[in-house]
């Protein structure tokens, strides 16, 4: 009987291939009554509530994933419009929306990630994104900006929400997957499930390890996510949520402009001589309670997440933190007048605790105490957003959320304490016509605020962490944009601007040393974010297949309005244009697929304020093919950058690369030719 219900929750395997990725519209929009919650699983229901959202958001179904080399969130997010992520090495990467930490060389600024609905961010806003494992994702769901307020975030960024499945979503009951390739690159993961009556469990675990493709940038990463679900009633559902994560990352470091091209293999001399490395060993746990109420859905989130960082660079910065957290969330549909409305209801307390240490570092290892701090940080938050259907075709959208985070230090050493509450009010209003079904047509406007962290707050003086009263960043953005599919097309496309007041950018002075963080005046963050395909032919080889052409395009056109120094510069930091083209050809049935890509940036991002210095502009050019070789079981290859293009993939930012004494070693390589080959094997 329990396999029996096995079956009945689960979807039908799917034949491993991969398929043009379509970022769909709404369906129309019917009258019924909620579903019990058996047959609404989160990534589902994370789908629906895209459909309905009159913005730009974006949803990645984790099977396109199945038979592709999916190493770094880079490789989930690849093909959404509006997203920049770029690699450093190993899984250290750049990930930004909008604007959001442009300038920012390490760690998270200004998106909230999160995992099941619970944030993954520390309680000051900082975050990694080691513990989202990209052979664990059942879907992806993008929020820029203001659109992410019903998990009430407001950032100027936005919110991802990365889905696991459980053991009812899951595609398979049992999963291996094995993958190796160049640079000494190698990963085994699997997952496994089962339906148990009311009960059902699911584990998924992966271990990579690669020599890198520079010098000293070894990599070992073992991650573990499991959850385990019990359904009290039809109405009642608990999910309880255990992760492990452990990564040892040896740190290259960045180079010169000529040396990142003409020798990018190299480390630098500082990351060679301290060792230099980034060592995290980080426990998450989590539980979602769902009670279907007749007026609406209640979920309650609670977690706590344990995180040690043992990380060597100019000076060994050991730290040891907990964060933890509350978030109870309302959503109901009902009548207002007669009209059909949404309603999203929530808050969050949100508090943690760091002991901060620094050492001077003797090749990687302690070597006396100068810096022994607590950090720490409480969120209070409160927000709701309402969607009022005027007629079936024509709704608003009205919201605002609430904020008090309070960020105190209190340094050991020399017993002085140091603290600053922001406090915020950020509204949204928005409007969504949908002419025909699987058409949209939308526009918002919205608040955002971005509070500091302590990596913004604690600047590093004379080797010492000083304590600097940043305020947070605040903007108005305005979007505006249609999505839609067609029989054989689609189409994704937003045009925003945002005015900031305050903008949190970061100038480098020795490359070793975190950047130090000021408040812009006024700037202005504007762009395009494009996603199209277009089915060029059926039929070709045999009836059913197709080739697929789609194309990705970000603009990001990000500048300073008059500033006394820098005028009308571009604010340094990113690409002002990013463009992905994949040509796809998908045999009937799901028997495997050929897809040459081609990454192309046309001007390079620039490095300083005074643009004075840009990297390198560049096209890559890669290869990714796909095949069932039986029921179940299929092989896949991935190969990049054929050319062996040299190029920058990431950057620090400076204030003025010709200045005196300016250190400009800011630019981290991308890698060189690669070829990985993978299999899967479900059962």
């Amino acid at each position: 009987m329990a396999r029996a219900a096995a079956r009945r929750h689960r979807r039908p395997a799917r034949q491993p291939c991969r398929r043009p990725r379509h970022h769909h519209p709404p369906r129309p929009r019917r009258h019924r009554p909620e579903p019990r919650l058996a047959h609404r699983p989160l990534h589902r229901r994370a789908a629906e509530a895209l459909e309905r959202t009159p913005a730009a958001v974006r949803f990645v179904d984790g099977r396109e994933l199945d038979n592709r080399y999916a190493f770094t969130l880079r490789d989930v997010l690849a093909d959404t419009p509006g997203v920049f992520v770029q690699n450093r090495y190993g899984q250290e990467l750049r990930l930004s929306m909008r604007g959001s930490g442009i300038a920012r060389g390490f760690h998270l600024r200004g998106i909230e990630v999160l995992q099941d609905g619970v944030p993954v961010n520390l309680a000051d806003g900082s975050g990694d994104f080691y513990q989202i494992d990209p052979t664990a994702v059942r879907a992806a769901a993008v929020y820029p900006g203001g659109n992410a307020l019903p998990f009430g975030s407001s950032t100027l960024g936005g919110a991802i929400n990365f889905i696991t499945p459980t053991a009812r979503t899951a595609t398979e009951q049992h999963i291996l997957r094995a993958e190796g390739g160049t640079f000494g690159t190698a990963r085994i993961s699997g997952q496994t499930s089962a339906v148990l009556g009311d009960w059902d469990a699911l584990a998924a675990g992966s271990v990579a390890h690669a020599d890198g493709w520079r010098q000293h940038s070894r990599s070992q990463y073992e991650q573990f996510n499991a959850n385990l679900g019990y359904r009290l009633s039809d109405r009642i559902e608990t999910r309880f949520y255990a992760g492990a994560y452990i990564v040892r990352q040896q740190l290259p470091g960045s180079l010169s402009l000529g040396d990142a091209l003409g020798r990018p293999r190299i480390a630098a001399a500082a990351a060679l001589s301290g060792n230099q490395a980034r060592n995290v060993w980080a426990e998450r746990f989590a539980n979602r309670t769902t009670v279907q109420l007749d007026t609406g859905q209640l979920d309650l989130d609670a977690w706590v997440t344990h995180k040690r960082l043992y990380h060597p660079i100019f000076q060994v910065i050991d730290q040891d933190g907990l964060t933890w957290g509350v978030a109870p969330r309302w959503t109901g549909r009902f009548s207002v007048g007669g009209l059909d409305n949404d309603l999203v209801v929530g808050g969050r307390y949100f508090a943690g605790t760091n002991d901060a240490l620094q050492y001077n570092n003797l090749r990687g290892s302690r070597n006396g105490l100068v810096a022994n701090g607590v950090q720490r940080a409480t969120n209070y938050q409160a927000f709701a957003e309402n969607r009022l259907w005027l007629r079936p075709t024509l709704a608003i959208v009205a919201g605002a959320k609430v904020l008090r985070d309070e960020r105190d230090y209190e340094n050991r050493l020399s017993g002085q304490r140091n603290s600053r509450t922001y406090d915020g009010l950020n509204p949204k209003l928005g409007v969504l016509w949908q002419p025909r079904p699987a058409v949209q047509v939308f526009a918002n406007v919205t608040r955002s605020q971005d509070v500091p962290d302590f990596s913004d707050q604690l600047q590093t003086v004379n080797n010492r962490p000083l304590w600097v009263p940043i305020q947070a960043q605040r903007a108005w953005t305005v979007e505006a944009g249609t999505r839609g599919r067609q029989d054989g097309y689609g189409w994704d496309l937003t045009l925003f601007r945002s005015n900031l007041r305050g903008q949190l950018l970061q100038f480098t002075v020795d490359p070793s040393i975190p950047a130090n963080t000021f408040n812009a005046g006024n700037t202005v963050n504007q762009g395009v974010e494009f996603a199209g395909h277009v089915d060029l032919a059926r039929g070709v080889a045999a009836a059913g297949d197709r080739v697929t052409l789609r194309q990705v395009w970000t603009w990001n056109d990000f500048r300073f309005r008059g500033d006394r120094q820098y005028g009308d510069n571009r604010i340094a930091g990113l690409p002002p244009h990013v463009l992905r083209t994949t040509l796809t050809y998908a045999a009937p049935e799901g028997r495997g697929f050929l897809a040459p890509v081609l990454d192309w940036v046309p001007q390079g991002a620039w490095a300083d304020y005074a643009n004075t210095l840009r990297a390198n502009a560049y096209l890559k050019v890669g290869l990714e093919a796909g095949i069932t070789v039986a029921p179940g079981v299929s092989v896949f290859l991935d190969a990049r950058n054929l050319t062996n293009k040299r190029y920058v993939s990431d950057l620090g930012t400076l204030q003025n690369a010709r200045a005196a004494g300016a250190n400009t070693a800011v630019f981290y390589p991308g890698d060189g030719r690669s070829v990985y080959l993978g299999t899967r094997i479900a059962f």
